[in-house]
């Protein structure tokens, strides 16, 4: 996709602020890199007294940043740096950005109307980045401090934060010193957030203040203690109007949560060529009363906000429900619920699922923030309670957790949000966190490494040729960062070679540990068979193969499940595996070509077992006309057939229930 680029108006306020904060804090007896003495603790202390901002807001905001976190000085995916999250988007303006669909690839994934999509256009949406994704400039003119101390130095970078809270709380005419009200300090808070609306700003600002309210307290990811001490505080809220922040568009219709900013940015429903198929970028449905929504879709756009959303308002290229934004967890919608998006690559999952789109990238080794990890949590979780969606990992899943269609699409596919969404983190947000029981005995084991300590060596963040999923040398070493992967080997032993995907490798040979190479990796909140136990080695059923993962008890990277499996009914050597839940051809209709049941290069062998998911039925949603004028179209067709959803690799897969025996993990489970 894109660059994201900025508006002048934001620059000309940027330049503005900077003048006005550096004029506001005085800095006299603040060297300019002397970094406090202490712990981290310490650190947001002598930050707090030397610019006057109470600790527990300083604390708060970082929180609602980065959740105290370094990163080992690497950007977010908004290009922001360190603790308190200073943006530096000039710096990361070269960031290698793949192309939201590669050549040749069909994201509406419906071989009946394939797609062809119109070449992106500029659009005002290409504008260069606003202040928001500066401040990291601003925090060098108020401290003095190096840009490149405000990066990597956590002390520094704390700093550069506190000088920017007070720099706001003086120009709106509040009371600066680290014993005021946190309270008082609310409309400094919100404006921290960079946020455009003021809705958004004030979504912001309360999650700071309700994290105050509970506290906090966790060690950091370069191992120091941070704790934000639980207090009461009431808000003043009065100041927040004196920032200027705009109304977003079209609230009343958005379906969005209370206490989240939302806007409604339509992506086009409109025939842009000759022909009644000539149209896009999504289509009509009446879901839920139609067709149940059985999936929402977690993806990341590979590029920045501005022009993501740009390319969902072409009707010529794609439509998505939602797109969140990374620096201040702001939400657009683009398509209602109860119509289809473009957006999984699989037709079968798009009619079922509700696509949100993340501002960032999957491997290039930047991180997604805490503001937008909580407002898309906030999202899902009244999407899901509102269309009866499990919050569970069978139904909240990843672009990289769909299914190719058929066995010449399986290669294609996505692998987005990547191995550093945390997925464990993001179920607690959801208030579903992993809660298993079970032992060794009951035959199933949910996966939830450690995020923090789990840093496995991936390589090639520095780049990612579009379709390639292990392209040439070179491939640097990813930065080591916290990951919800854990990597699958063939044996039990890390020097044995990883697993083999059939649909990535037809030559059998080994997946490897390039970032986008998910064909040997499990994700936190998946839950797999067991096939066997040694020592600290589990090994699961995955792709038709054991495969192994170190999970010491000392250190788990698992929990035992309990649960249901499929396996082959009595006298099947092998069944077929799919990738779509297509009725029989007796059930469409006169008029109305049958959608081919194609399986996929996998097979489910005797004596395997695979972690069910559900039972669905057959369907198969016609929509292939501007007009709904073809035979049988904005109709949902249903079969006899039934299907189970399985956790089968990385991806989830269906298999007849007519070919498997639906059984309590417990049953025939390893011993």
């Amino acid at each position: 996709m894109h660059r994201s680029t900025i508006s002048r108006s934001r620059r000309a306020l940027l330049a503005a602020a900077v003048v006005s904060a550096t004029a506001a804090v005085p800095l006299t007896g603040v060297p300019a890199n002397a970094a406090p003495a202490g712990d981290r603790q310490q650190q947001y202390v002598a930050a707090a007294t030397a610019y006057g901002v109470p600790e527990s807001v300083l604390l708060g905001v970082s929180y609602l940043e980065s959740r105290w976190d370094t990163h080992a000085g690497t950007p977010s995916t908004s290009g922001g740096y360190g603790p308190l999250h200073l943006t530096d988007a000039a710096h990361v303006a070269n960031l290698p950005a793949a192309s939201h669909v590669d050549e040749g690839e069909d994201p509406r994934g419906d071989t009946s109307r394939p797609l062809t999509l119109g070449a992106p256009k500029k659009s005002a949406a290409d504008a260069p980045a606003p202040a928001a994704l500066r401040t990291l400039q601003a925090a060098a003119a108020l401290t003095g401090a190096d840009a490149e101390a405000l990066r990597t130095d956590p002390a520094t970078n704390i700093r550069g934060g506190a000088a920017l809270l007070a720099s706001y709380q003086e120009q709106l005419g509040g009371p600066v010193g680290a014993a005021t009200d946190p309270g008082a300090w609310y409309a400094a808070v919100a404006r921290y957030s960079g946020a455009e609306t003021e809705e958004t700003a004030t979504a912001f600002a309360d999650e700071v203040y309700d994290q105050i309210r509970l506290g906090a307290s966790r060690r950091t990811d370069d191992g120091h203690q941070v704790t934000l001490r639980a207090r009461k505080v009431t808000t003043e809220t009065g100041a927040l109007h004196r920032l200027g922040l705009r109304e977003p568009q079209g609230r009343a219709g958005v379906e969005c949560p209370a206490r989240l900013g939302c806007e409604w940015i339509p992506a086009p429903y409109e025939q842009y060529g000759p022909t009644v198929g000539d149209y896009g970028n999504h289509d009509l449905g009446d879901r839920p009363a139609q067709q149940k929504i059985e999936y929402i879709v977690i993806h990341d756009t590979e590029g920045y906000y501005q022009p993501s959303v740009g390319l969902v308002q072409q009707a010529d290229y794609l439509g998505w429900h939602y797109t969140l934004r990374s620096v201040d967890g702001h939400v657009a919608q683009h398509v209602k619920a109860e119509d289809v998006g473009w957006q999984a690559g699989n037709w079968y999952v798009n009619a079922k699922s509700i696509g949100i789109e993340h501002e960032g990238f999957a491997g290039h080794g930047t991180w997604y923030t805490e503001a937008m990890y909580r407002a898309s949590a906030k999202l899902v979780r009244y999407l899901a309670l509102r269309f009866g969606i499990p919050l569970d990992r069978q139904h909240i899943i990843g672009h990289d957790n769909v299914p190719g269609t058929v066995a010449s699409t399986v290669a294609g596919m996505h692998w987005d949000p990547g191995p550093y969404w945390d997925w464990s983190h993001y179920f607690d947000l959801l208030k579903a966190p992993f809660r298993t029981t079970g032992t060794k005995r009951t035959g199933l084991v949910t996966i939830d490494p450690d995020f923090a300590a789990n840093r496995p060596a991936f390589v090639g963040c520095n780049r990612q040729p579009p379709g390639v999923p292990n392209p040439p040398p070179p491939a640097e070493p990813c930065p080591l960062r916290g990951s919800s992967a854990v990597v699958l080997h063939s044996a039990p032993s890390q020097d044995a070679p990883l697993v083999n995907d059939l649909g990535l490798r037809p030559d059998g040979s080994p997946n490897t540990m390039y970032i986008s190479d998910h064909g040997a990796r499990a994700s936190a909140g998946q839950t797999y068979a067991v096939a066997e136990v040694r020592g600290d080695w589990t090994a699961i059923w995955y792709l038709g193969q054991k495969a192994w993962f170190h999970n010491p008890a000392s250190a788990p990277t698992a929990r035992w499940a309990t649960g249901f499996v499929v396996t082959p009914k009595p006298g099947k050597a092998t069944i077929p595996v799919y990738g779509r839940a297509y009725p029989e051809q007796d059930a469409y209709p006169a008029g109305v070509a049958y959608q081919t049941i194609s399986p996929l290069q996998y097979t489910l062998a005797a004596g395997q077992r695979y972690a069910v998911g559900d039972v669905l039925p057959s369907e198969y949603y016609k929509a292939t006309t501007f007009d709904g004028s073809s035979p049988g179209d904005w109709t949902v067709i249903r079969g006899d057939l039934r299907y189970v959803q399985i956790q089968f690799g990385h991806r989830i897969m269906y298999v007849n229930l007519d070919d498997v025996l639906l059984l309590p993990s417990l049953v025939g489970a390893p011993r």
